[in-house]
């Protein structure tokens, strides 16, 4: 059983300067370049940080059991926006540094497609910030993708109304 900090095993909190070097958006892009996972959590990181939690969404060969030969995400120009709104919201909420990155245009097969990274001092934290805004940015952010099946059809995910 772990204990909490702050608990009777913990007493003290953790100092000011790490409240301060948290709570922040360290990067938000939507680019059609690969994207750069390492640079992100380099930034993320400081001496403050003890856990740094990344989620990698890599472009899979199925969908829905059924095989993809190739898929293009799309976004509206408000998705940079939007997804620094949705980091923004989580940092606010969870003591993090934290950034996010999503990938436009053809996205091959096996590469990243999407990235965020959550640092904390404390893992739990990091898990938490990192799932949080996962779930948000595909949820919220008005990017898409079409899929062309390995039968020649095509078919757009994400897409509402």
């Amino acid at each position: 059983m772990e204990l909490a900090h702050g608990t009777a095993a913990h007493p003290k909190p953790d100092p000011d300067y790490v409240a301060a070097q948290t709570g922040q958006v360290v990067g938000g892009v939507v680019t059609d370049a690969p994207l750069d996972p390492e640079a992100l959590a380099a930034d993320a990181v400081t001496q403050a940080m003890g856990a740094l939690v990344r989620f990698d969404g890599i472009v899979r060969n199925h969908d829905h059991g059924d095989p993809v030969a190739a898929l293009t995400y799309e976004a509206h120009p408000s998705a940079e926006v939007e997804l620094t709104r949705v980091l923004t919201e989580v940092a606010a909420v969870h003591p993090v540094r934290i950034g996010a990155a999503h990938r436009v245009g053809p996205v091959p097969i096996g590469e990243l497609a999407f990235v965020v990274v959550a640092a904390a001092a404390h893992r739990g934290d990091a898990f938490t910030a990192c799932q949080a805004a996962a779930d948000r940015v595909k949820a919220e952010v008005p990017i898409w993708k079409e899929q062309t099946m390995a039968d020649g059809t095509t078919e757009w995910v994400g897409l509402n109304g």
